[in-house]
């Protein structure tokens, strides 16, 4: 069974994460037994990032959402090695300034959409808002509910424009989490990353488990579609990912865009004449 089946989130299902595995690793045992394959989706991802950024007529969003220490920073830094920086972003969306604030929800967002040529990457997104807004409880039930009807709107215009939308939520158990937080404070390359905060919203853990849950059911869609990729192993999240978007990037048949000069004449008018001048 390919990832995307595997991992797709069935919009006519709830969704349970309780019943996904995060350990699972599916038929490597070993980082070093999944190298080849994670190699070969990583330079089949490259590839097509070029010709997307040169066929210039597709665009493709990719909407990351974890828990803390999940591995959204790592998944960009590892995924997306050897992608041409020119044609790639990335935005993070952290809690809004004021200005934001003074705004419907998705202002922020839509100006980071990409445009056609291009890949996106939200490390957390405008999900944020119907989640940690909702466990903190600063929207009720009848709010968060409207915004999953924007979001589905909101992705639907994207879609309807020629983006390609995958959005990957980052599964790791709670001990995992914990052992993560551990090697951040006695990592000195990591300390930075450690923050109170992180072990105060640990003590929402199943809140934040139902408003994933609730979240992703009511908004992964065919065209939207979202993955739960197990993440205790870094190196499976990196390959799972690389290979689902490989794989639909893939389907989209893209294609180098036809020259827009006549190269017989370019070669004879010039390309000849330069090579006489240099003696060639």
């Amino acid at each position: 069974m390919g990832y995307r089946k595997k991992f797709y989130v069935d919009p006519h299902d709830k969704l349970r994460l309780k019943k996904l595995d995060p350990d699972y690793k599916g038929d490597h045992e070993t980082e070093a037994a999944a190298q080849e394959e994670t190699e070969r989706s990583r330079q089949k991802l490259s590839d097509q990032q070029f010709l997307l950024y040169a066929e210039g007529k597709h665009s493709v969003l990719v909407v990351l959402q974890a828990m803390d220490a999940a591995g959204k920073d790592g998944t960009i830094r590892h995924v997306f090695t050897g992608i041409n920086p020119q044609g790639t972003t990335v935005a993070r969306f952290n809690i809004p300034t004021p200005l934001e604030a003074s705004h419907d929800f998705l202002w922020r967002v839509h100006p980071h959409a990409p445009g056609r040529g291009g890949i996106a990457i939200f490390n957390r997104s405008h999900y944020e808002d119907v989640l940690v807004t909702r466990v903190h409880k600063l929207i009720d039930k009848a709010t968060w509910t409207a915004r999953y009807e924007r979001i589905r709107a909101f992705e639907a215009g994207l879609v309807d424009n020629g983006t390609t939308i995958l959005k990957f939520y980052l599964h790791i158990s709670k001990e995992e989490q914990l052992a993560r937080f551990a090697q951040r404070l006695d990592d000195p390359a990591r300390n930075w990353k450690i923050s109170e905060s992180d072990y105060t919203e640990r003590k929402l853990w199943d809140d934040y488990v139902d408003a994933y849950e609730d979240a992703i059911s009511a908004t992964s869609t065919p065209d939207a579609p979202w993955y739960v990729i197990p993440s205790n192993h870094k190196w499976f999240r990196n390959l799972a990912v690389s290979r689902i978007m490989a794989d639909t990037i893939g389907d989209l048949d893209l294609a180098f865009p036809k020259p827009t000069v006549d190269l017989a004449d370019i070669r004879r008018k010039y390309h000849a004449a330069e090579v006489k001048e240099k003696g060639g």
